[in-house]
């Protein structure tokens, strides 16, 4: 049996609706760790932005960035008694969504605030990368029912997908599982978080695309 490693920070990523809250909250229940998760709802100019993106892209990426940076700044990583952690973003994404959301004069601006703030994330033990196509990806979100979440257009999310898969193709700065979200449910389904959960406790470098039948290392 392979040796289990102690992630003290874990991050799960991936675009809107393919599950990485609700995985994340599982994932604390089973690791008793703290949960360091988004408050979408608490930004006002989401429901604008989902409606009228071009009206809403920018005081939605601010409030984001801002909320995010206050967030992460709060949580100490050389702190050896800290709790093990689980968050559902990494901060990098921020700065993915504007470059998606914004048009070039507003990400200027956006880059000027994201610098200014010199925002220090901890850096995570273990990213979990959920992938999954657009289709599924709105399935799921018409499934959950948020109502101004049904405006998200599929151009939208391909736009994210694709801005996800680059992103994640040049990631280097910690361990990646990357998980076809697609074919598994973690949530629903307890074998498929068992095996997952036992995939994650043993990633301990490198990237591994998992497959719940037959992962194989690269």
């Amino acid at each position: 049996m392979a040796s289990e490693t102690t992630h003290r920070f874990i991050v799960v990523e991936g675009p809107i609706g393919v599950g990485k809250t609700s995985l994340a909250r599982r994932l604390c229940v089973s690791l008793s760790a703290e949960a360091v998760l988004e408050q979408a709802a608490q930004n006002p100019f989401l429901e604008r932005f989902y409606r009228n993106p071009r009206a809403g892209a920018l005081p939605a990426q601010l409030y984001f960035l801002l909320q995010r940076a206050q967030q992460l700044a709060a949580l100490k990583q050389a702190d050896l008694f800290a709790p093990v952690r689980v968050a559902d973003y990494l901060l990098e994404k921020d700065r993915l969504f504007a470059r998606v959301t914004l048009e070039d004069a507003e990400f200027a601006l956006y880059e000027q605030l994201y610098a200014r703030l010199d925002i220090r994330p901890p850096k995570p033990d273990l990213v979990v990368y959920l992938q999954a196509p657009v289709d599924v990806l709105l399935e799921r979100i018409a499934r959950r029912g948020v109502e101004f979440e049904q405006y998200i257009e599929r151009q939208y999310l391909e736009r994210l997908n694709e801005a996800y898969a680059r992103f994640f193709h040049e990631f280097k700065a910690a361990p990646l599982l990357i998980v076809n979200a697609a074919s598994i449910d973690p949530i629903a389904n307890q074998r498929d978080y068992d095996e997952l959960l036992a995939a994650i406790r043993r990633m301990s470098r490198g990237r591994l695309y998992y497959n719940p039948l037959r992962s194989r290392a690269i």
